[in-house]
């Protein structure tokens, strides 16, 4: 039971801190809608499986014993995160509060994919999720538990950004942000390429 109660709160105070994840699900939500705000939500929920499984299966150790192998993981992310930014930075669609600036089913799908590589390539989930297991779950313990406790953290990121998708795409506060449109997109581009510098730079030292 102790071992339950560190996973949860590990796990609640990594989800709650601001990071890529949050900055992408705000963007989704509030430019494409609620929908696809959700779709971002289980796009990061199952990108937190990829690391678990790693971690789960031992490949994480090795990639803790090879810098080179992290480093090249961070750089990856990161180039991931400063390609976002810069997209948001020089965005010069115009978003319509109806939605009909873009297909729908795309704008979802679009949207499912971002989660899911933003999180996976995220070295900050990746630590995350490595110090979760090498930290607070006890060393033997079964299989099968490990994926409880993976699953658990894949729901909490999941039930988090959805309330996040709920928030910021709300009618009153996305027609504000949307009338702000050019100021919005780039302070979160501003934020994206920040953290994936941050990435590389923590990596250098």
């Amino acid at each position: 039971m102790n071992e339950l109660i560190a996973v949860a709160l590990f796990t609640v105070l990594a989800v709650i801190s601001p990071g890529a994840d949050f900055a992408m699900v705000t963007r989704s939500s509030y430019a494409q809608g609620r929908k696809a705000g959700f779709a971002a939500a289980i796009g990061i929920a199952l990108g937190v499986q990829v690391h678990v499984l790693y971690t789960v299966l031992g490949i994480a150790v090795i990639i803790s014993q090879s810098p080179v192998l992290f480093m090249a993981m961070k750089v990856v992310g990161a180039g991931y995160l400063i390609y976002l930014g810069y997209k948001s930075l020089t965005n010069t669609s115009r978003i319509c509060l109806d939605g009909l600036a873009q297909d729908g089913q795309a704008s979802t799908l679009q949207a499912l994919r971002t989660g899911f590589l933003t999180n996976a390539l995220n070295p900050k989930t990746m630590l995350f999720v490595v110090s979760a297991y090498t930290q607070v779950v006890q060393p033997g313990s079964p299989l099968a538990l490990d994926f409880v406790y993976g699953a658990f953290m894949s729901f909490a990121h999941w039930l988090w950004f959805s309330l996040v998708a709920v928030f910021f795409s709300s009618a009153v506060l996305r027609k504000a942000m949307i009338e702000r449109q050019v100021m919005v997109d780039r302070v979160i581009g501003v934020a994206l390429i920040g953290l994936g510098v941050a990435v590389v730079a923590a990596g250098v030292r």
